[in-house]
Order: structure tokens, then C-alpha cells, then sequence
């Protein structure tokens, strides 16, 4: 990462990312199908669990983050022994911070759940799956940290492979211990839990095996105290304004459905179809993003700051022309995917009209989402939440209300495509003027 040629690195790295964040998505869509063979209620309670079980795995992906930024920088400075040292502290802190944060959710499920509007009927249901959820999600939180530490090393492969297997594994066991087929019990939902618990533990024992024999990142002592406090606070300065930039997209998100709410349900479920392509289309650009945080952090701490910001450069002209290409596709394709989603005339109209529109910025979203990733790199992930607040809560929000009232829902797919050509204009600026500075810093 600190002298082959930037393409090769970028791309050798981006590639098995793209995998891993393809396991991802099957492993919640595989739940999802199998929970819904259940019938309606056992869908319904799964969907009650997204918002709440989104908070953990956010704080997880924020320590990851964090992780990823310290390590990477200590690598970069020939200081392996520290990165270890680094390594094992913060793992501790993620265990205790979601072990805390557990033990508070699997004591007050019931009225939470309440809380959020699910019925007495779905509080059964939910309570099944969220007290086992709540008990093994430790085993979670262990590989995402931990294969974040493993990609601040430039490998990215092995985190894919792990996680890729991981889902395979979940994919077996959900039909086995969700319906009791052949020898095993019929669980229902909870078997569902218990299937994704056991994937968990195996990626848990994985990972930490190969951070403690292969890449020697895991030690069995905690640091003495002083450098302890240290680490944690050098960790959680990226991890928490990281943790909170997680959730601003579902939180925009969910005050989008009530804009496009009051278009009609037609454009509310024309959206809701949408944005599920939109995540396809934007793969790349979340995988890119991944593997740009480690290559920036490590070159900052070998005090290379140029080839930092030439490497982001280099990848938001990629994601530029990229996205440009891939643009070209789905319009060309725009009719044939909006039927697969609806066979109604004004939601696929919608649909089309949406991926018409909307996709000729995402190579500007693109490169927000790269200078962001590149701003946890250099530990500077406060600037990374105001970005991203600012493109959410500053120009999409309201260029989607703004359009609303003077354009129905063509104009609020406007407002969407000018604030993420404005945001995104706004992220080359300052990659080009000041990114450099700040790596210096």
C-alpha cells in the first residue's frame, strides 16, 4: 500500500470487497425469505427488529472504522507491536461497549418494542428472536472489528471470505432449525436466531484466529492502563462521530418516506423499489470507499500525505466515469427492471422516471461517500458526520421537500439528483484544496 502502483493496489483490494458486501446483503435477504415462509406475523416481527438491531451493528461498523484508522496509521509507521497492542485493547472496549449495550436491550424488549407500535400479538414473536439476538451479538461484533483490523493490513480478501462463508453457513442452517427438517428441532423464529448466531461464532473464531497467528494483531494481555486509556481514546474519536454518521442515511431516509408519503402510496412504493436498486448500484462505490480507509491511513502514517490524496483523486474520477457508464445501463434497462418490481402501470412509470433521474449523480454520491471514508482514515471523522449531515439534512431533505411542492414526484427525484451533485461537487473541493493539509496535520 506504500509503494506498489495506486491502480493495481485499489483495484487488487476493491475486488474481494465487493464480495464481502454481496454476502452481506444475501445473509439479510436469506433471513428475511425464510422468516417470511413463516406467514405474515413472523415477517412483521423481523421487520419491527431492523431499526433497533441497525443501532448495534452501527456502533460495530463505527468501531470498525475507528479500528481500521489507528491501525492503519500505526502500520504505516513500522510500529507492529503497537498495532497489536492497539488491536487487542479495542476489541475489549467493542466487547464491553455491546455487551453493555445488550444486556440494557434484552431487559427491556417488551416495552421498547411496544414503544415503536408492534401489537401483543408480534411481542411474542419478537421477544423469541431479540433475547437470543440480544445474547450472542457479542459474536457479531468480534469479526466486524476484528476484520476491519485485518483489512488496515491491506488484506481484504480473507474478511470477504470469512463473511462470505459465514452467510453460506447461515443459509443452510435457517431452513434446518427454522421449519425442523430431518433431525433437527422446529424453532421457528428462534431458530432463525440461532441459525445467524451459530454463522457468528463461526466468523468470531476465524477471524480472531488469523489476527492472533497469522497476522500477529492479537495479544493475551491488555496494555497497562495509561497506554490502555490511550488507545481507547484514540479509538473512539473516530468510532463515535462514525458510529453516528451510520445513522444518518436511515434516519434521512425515514423522513424521505414521509415526503414521498404524501404523494400517494404509488410513489411510496415505486421508491421503496428503487432504492433497493440504488444499493446494487452502488456496490462499487461502498466497497471502493472500504478499502480507501486503510490505504489513506497507512500512507499518512509512513508521512506520505501526497500519494494519500492522489489516491483519492484517483478514485473519485473513477467513480465519476464509473458511475457514468453504469448510468448508461440502467437507462437503457430502466423499463425491464421496474417490472420486475410491480406490474402496476403508474408504479413501474415511477420506477423508470426515478432511474432516469436520480442515477446521474450517484458517481457525485460516489465521491462524497470516498472523501468521508478518507476522512476516517485520518482520524478526522467529525469533518466525515459533517459532510455526510450536510448532504442529508442540508440539501437532500429539503430539495426533496422543495420539490415535492412545486414538482410532484418528478421533483422530488430533482432535488435528490441536485443535491447530490451539489454535495458531491463540494466533496472534490475539498479533497483538491485541503485533504492534504489535513493529512499533514
Amino acid at each position: 500500500m506504500l509503494t506498489a502502483p495506486m491502480p493495481a493496489v485499489l483495484l487488487r483490494m476493491t475486488g474481494p470487497m465487493i464480495l464481502g458486501i454481496v454476502a452481506i446483503l444475501a445473509f439479510n435477504l436469506i433471513d428475511t425469505f425464510f422468516i417470511g415462509m413463516l406467514g405474515t406475523q413472523a415477517l412483521a416481527a423481523i421487520s419491527f427488529t431492523f431499526p433497533v438491531t441497525f443501532v448495534v451493528t452501527s456502533l460495530a461498523m463505527g468501531l470498525g472504522a475507528g479500528l481500521s484508522a489507528v491501525i492503519g496509521h500505526t502500520l504505516g509507521q513500522g510500529k507492529h507491536e503497537e498495532a497489536a497492542h492497539l488491536t487487542t485493547d479495542s476489541l475489549f472496549l467493542a466487547v464491553v461497549l455491546v455487551c453493555a449495550l445488550a444486556l440494557l436491550g434484552a431487559l427491556t424488549i417488551n416495552p421498547l418494542f411496544r414503544l415503536l407500535g408492534a401489537g401483543e400479538a408480534l411481542i411474542a414473536l419478537i421477544h423469541d428472536y431479540m433475547l437470543i439476538w440480544y445474547l450472542t451479538v457479542p459474536m457479531l461484533v468480534l469479526p466486524m472489528v476484528g476484520n476491519a483490523a485485518i483489512r488496515a493490513s491491506g488484506d481484504t480478501k480473507t474478511p470477504s471470505l470469512v463473511m462470505a462463508v459465514a452467510g453460506l453457513v447461515n443459509g443452510v442452517l435457517d431452513p434446518l432449525l427454522i421449519f425442523g427438517i430431518g433431525p433437527f428441532p422446529e424453532w421457528g423464529i428462534r431458530g432463525a436466531a440461532i441459525a445467524t448466531s451459530l454463522s457468528w461464532l463461526m466468523a468470531m473464531l476465524v477471524s480472531l484466529y488469523i489476527l492472533r497467528h497469522r497476522e500477529g494483531l492479537l495479544r493475551w494481555r491488555l496494555s497497562p492502563r495509561r497506554a490502555l486509556l490511550a488507545h481507547w481514546r484514540a479509538l473512539l474519536q473516530v468510532a463515535v462521530p462514525a458510529s453516528f454518521t451510520n445513522m444518518l442515511n436511515p434516519l434521512a431516509n425515514a423522513v424521505l418516506m414521509t415526503i414521498f408519503a404524501g404523494l400517494g402510496t404509488e410513489v411510496v412504493a415505486a421508491y421503496g423499489a428503487a432504492s433497493r436498486v440504488e444499493a446494487l448500484l452502488l456496490i462499487v462505490m461502498m466497497a471502493l470507499s472500504s478499502v480507501l480507509a486503510p490505504f489513506v491511513s497507512q500512507n499518512c502514517g509512513a508521512s506520505n500525505p501526497a500519494r494519500a490524496k492522489a489516491a483519492l483523486l484517483l478514485c473519485m474520477r473513477f467513480a465519476l466515469l464509473f458511475q457514468l457508464a453504469i448510468y448508461g445501463l440502467t437507462w437503457l434497462l430502466a423499463p425491464l427492471i421496474a417490472t420486475l418490481f410491480s406490474d402496476h402501470p403508474q408504479v413501474v412509470r415511477l420506477i423508470v422516471l426515478y432511474l432516469h433521474l436520480v442515477p446521474i449523480g450517484y458517481g457525485f454520491q460516489g465521491m462524497v461517500m470516498l472523501l468521508a471514508s478518507s476522512l476516517n482514515g485520518v482520524r478526522a471523522s467529525s469533518i466525515s458526520f459533517l459532510f455526510n449531515g450536510m448532504r442529508l439534512f442540508c440539501l437532500l431533505l429539503p430539495g426533496a421537500w422543495i420539490g415535492a411542492r412545486l414538482g410532484g414526484e418528478e421533483g422530488v427525484y430533482l432535488g435528490i439528483l441536485i443535491a447530490n451533485l451539489v454535495a458531491g461537487s463540494l466533496a472534490w473541493f475539498y479533497a483538491h484544496h485541503h485533504f492534504e493539509r489535513l493529512c499533514r496535520r
